[in-house]
């Protein structure tokens, strides 16, 4: 007769898939913003010079994504026949490039802990799109919890610490690209986002089918628009000069792409709601990090403004937790939208 209950077992393996998830999403994600950081907004060699070619981190980001997801599809033995028509993929991949080309464009006049807390606010665009796209509707808390976050969020970026400034602009145009940019790239994320729930819901779709049709997409859609800007030679080599510069962004791509996957298993496993919670987490200790390694000062408002939006969110998290483990598991995958275009 076995001593150990089944309940036991399953608690044990809750708990090994649990760290697993949270190791690996942590892990992958605050090296990938340290790293993004520190290629757009850390000058290399003897001469000081910046990496400019934002497009060109996506292309390698999705290039390695589209590799590895073929991989996966290869050898799980699954149809790499596209289940949709080819242009919905191409108006993810379109919308998916447009937020990460705003994300890195951003790094060059704000913060990275600026940027990173203005990602918080996605909730509102996603919350705007839902109802357009999708005819949702949303009640009371939800907005209340979207205008908590937009003050938090507004704190942070109006009231700078003490000498953050941006190495391509000066004090307020700074604010204004940056600012600009982020609201770009909200836009784009919470279109993006809405669009693949629209997509999964209405074919049965897998999760590695849409990853590397969209971001097959999105490699020869960069790819085009390095050529057509005339960036491709240039950023191939400012790489060739700066080794450095060239193991950074081969680390950026291996971590972006190891983190889509993490994050597709633990929704998977727990659901978005637990996602999300390691999410906040992880932008929690991104921010500290980069605050502690790129010498980050933080204002008083700015502080304020953290405590008021990781506040909103993990009491958003902890108080929806327990309808959250009564879900049947077909609901919770409707929810999980967020990791494929992630990362940006």
């Amino acid at each position: 007769m076995d001593d150990n209950p089944p309940s036991v077992d399953v608690k044990e393996n809750k708990l090994l898939k649990g760290t697993f998830s949270v190791v690996g999403i942590m892990s992958t994600l605050v090296i990938y913003g340290v790293l993004q950081e520190k290629i757009m907004r850390v000058p290399y060699g003897p001469t000081h010079e910046f990496f400019k070619h934002s497009l060109f981190l996506v292309f390698c980001n999705r290039l390695t994504t589209s590799a590895v997801s073929a991989v996966f599809l290869l050898t799980s033995k699954k149809a790499l026949d596209p289940v949709a028509p080819i242009y919905k993929y191409g108006v993810v991949s379109i919308s998916n490039i447009l937020t990460t080309t705003c994300q890195y464009e951003a790094l060059k006049y704000v913060s990275f802990p600026v940027q990173t807390l203005a990602k918080c606010a996605k909730m509102i665009p996603v919350m705007i799109w839902g109802t357009l796209i999708m005819q949702k509707k949303y009640k009371g808390p939800d907005y209340f919890l979207a205008l908590l976050v937009t003050l938090g969020c507004s704190l942070f970026i109006l009231f700078p610490g003490a000498s953050e400034l941006s190495p391509y602009r000066k004090e307020r145009e700074s604010t204004v690209w940056g600012v600009s940019l982020m609201i770009g790239y909200l836009g784009f994320d919470g279109f993006t986002s809405t669009f693949q729930d629209k997509l999964f819901k209405g074919y049965d779709m897998g999760i590695y089918n849409q990853i590397f049709y969209t971001t097959l997409c999105s490699c020869i859609l960069s790819l085009t628009g390095l050529i057509l800007q005339g960036n491709l030679l240039m950023a191939i080599d400012f790489v060739s000069r700066h080794k450095d510069c060239f193991f950074d962004i081969a680390l950026l791509s291996t971590v972006a792409t190891a983190s889509q996957f993490f994050i597709s298993y633990t929704i998977r496993t727990f659901g978005a709601l637990t996602f999300a919670t390691i999410m906040t987490t992880r932008q929690l200790v991104s921010i500290l990090l980069s605050c502690v390694w790129f010498s980050h000062p933080l204002s008083v408002e700015q502080f304020i403004g953290a405590v008021i939006v990781f506040g909103s969110l993990y009491a958003k998290s902890f108080l929806r937790r327990k309808p959250d483990t009564a879900l049947p598991t077909s609901h919770k995958s409707d929810e999980a939208t967020v990791p494929l275009k992630a990362i940006a």
